[in-house]
């Protein structure tokens, strides 16, 4: 029954789609009831996986069938501790996002809701592939449902940031499948399976430094990485609440999984090679984002700016902070997907409201809104990593494991984390505090379903914050691994 489970996992948010598909376009209501309860079933099943999860070494509840046999390709899934977090953080937020939708969508309801349903599996099947081309494929499939979801359901530049979107992620995706096709035909025989290639003869590192590149370019542009940001800002600007929530929290993290899971131990003697540089560009793109994120007049640009100083921040623990600093990493995935995409939930609900993302059109409406002004505080100060909540734990374990093998990085990461509180605390006291401007004075407080959706989320901030043992239990036994890779192929290397 295990065997099962993931691909059970995969398919109800299909099956929840066709669902969808089927009802009749006029009756909106019972659409978002189903939409709903199809991520709440995908939900409680990765709960099952969590719950079922040994604190063992190696890939937990696989499943291998032929795909395309001919080829000697398959159709194989499994998790360990990389994916584990990461494939509840998905089910998670996927029922968030529907739930978050729910009065903000009113045009072209069953559409929009089969394209989220669609977008969680193919976001599923990104965490769970050990076959190349099966993670390709889910790779490529998450692209077409948020485009369309940015592009019909977005801001006056939706277009725009749409195609933008597309550009980016096509274009460092060719290189990518350029890249597996090479492993496919060096493996004897020729396979896409990972464990096998990992198995197979070492590549020369010659190699290795070329198809390294190529995936390192398509995690990038997904992290994003600076300079490859450009897309996110206006993607995330421009998207409904639900598709910034999503595009955050789990997107994004593709990227920085990918290189985790294939870059690095497929191509462990590149490692060496691309550190500085990658280390490099994730210092500043944590130090531009911050720094932009300070200028920003729009509440939203500003979230989607720090994205991109912490996803540099992540970056930084994988490169350069060993095994601890992947660990960190790991977490911080997590962390980040949570506390931004309530801060992205949070502005939704004033825009729902006001229409307008400005500082300047909001100012001292906590007076009228107090229990919006203590869920946006408590989500700005786990973004800015305050002890005793999540981001503290994935930052200080990040910058521990950084610290012992390159201080200069871990300086700088330090610095991030003074900006962060900067232009975080400036985003509170902008929106929260001053003079009350009177065009808010038909604001109302948050309902019983964002106060619900709120609650949940904080109560992550502080599990994690106080209980961080629970995740780096599992954590640690993949990041273990990994570290051990890269040392062995460090003394080869020093030989």
């Amino acid at each position: 029954m295990e065997q099962f489970l993931l691909s059970a996992l995969i398919i109800i948010p299909v099956i929840g789609a066709i669902l969808v598909a089927l009802v009749p376009r006029c009756r909106h209501q019972f659409i978002r009831w189903l939409a709903f309860s199809a991520t709440l079933l995908a939900l409680i099943v990765s709960l099952l996986l969590y719950f079922g999860f040994k604190d063992v070494t190696g890939y937990q509840f696989e499943q291998s069938l032929p795909w395309i046999p001919s080829l000697n390709i398959n159709y194989h899934v499994g998790i360990d501790g990389l994916s584990l977090f990461l494939v509840l953080l998905t089910t998670f937020l996927s029922a968030v996002a529907v739930l978050s939708s729910w009065t903000a969508i009113t045009e072209r309801v069953k559409e929009y809701y089969v394209l989220m349903l669609l977008l969680e599996t193919a976001m599923l099947g990104v965490f769970v592939s050990l076959d190349l081309f099966l993670f390709y494929l889910f790779w490529e499939a998450s692209l077409i449902p948020m485009a369309l979801l940015v592009g019909r359901w977005g801001g006056k530049r939706r277009i725009y940031a749409s195609i933008k979107f597309i550009i980016y992620t096509m274009a460092g995706s060719a290189l990518m499948l350029v890249a597996a096709l090479v492993l496919y035909f060096w493996a004897e025989p020729n396979t896409s399976d990972l464990p096998a290639l990992l198995a197979q003869r070492p590549l020369p590192v010659n190699l290795q430094v070329w198809l390294f590149f190529a995936f390192a370019l398509a995690f990038a542009v997904k992290v994003p990485l600076f300079p490859l940001h450009t897309w996110l800002p206006a993607a995330h600007v421009e998207a409904p609440t639900a598709g910034s929530i999503i595009l955050a929290g789990v997107l994004l993290k593709m990227g920085t999984y990918g290189f985790l899971r294939f870059a690095i131990p497929l191509f462990p003697g590149a490692v060496p090679t691309w550190t500085p540089l990658i280390v490099t560009l994730a210092v500043m793109g944590i130090l531009y984002g911050a720094l932009v994120a300070l200028a920003q007049e729009d509440v939203k640009s500003l979230i989607a700016y720090s994205s991109v100083a912490h996803m540099g921040f992540i970056v930084l623990g994988i490169f350069s902070g060993g095994q601890q600093g992947m660990s960190g990493a790991v977490l911080q995935m997590v962390n980040h997907g949570l506390s931004t995409g309530m801060l992205f939930f949070l502005v939704g609900v004033l825009y729902e409201q006001r229409h307008t993302r400005l500082f300047k059109d909001y100012g001292g409406i906590w007076v009228k809104v107090p229990v919006f002004g203590v869920f946006f505080l408590l989500a700005a100060l786990s973004s800015v990593g305050l002890p005793g909540m999540n981001g503290f734990v994935g930052e200080f374990v990040i910058l521990l494991g950084t610290f012992r093998i390159n201080w200069i990085a871990a300086a700088f990461g330090t610095f991030g984390i003074v900006l962060a509180a900067w232009y975080l605390l400036t985003a509170v006291r902008k929106l929260l505090y001053g003079s009350f401007n009177p065009t808010n004075k038909a604001l109302r407080d948050m309902n019983g379903r964002e106060i619900l959706i709120s609650v949940s989320l904080v109560v992550f901030f502080f599990v994690i914050g106080l209980f961080p043992y629970i995740f780096f239990e599992k954590i640690n036994l993949a990041t273990a691994e990994l570290d051990h890779l890269l040392n062995s192929v460090s003394l080869v290397a020093g030989q």
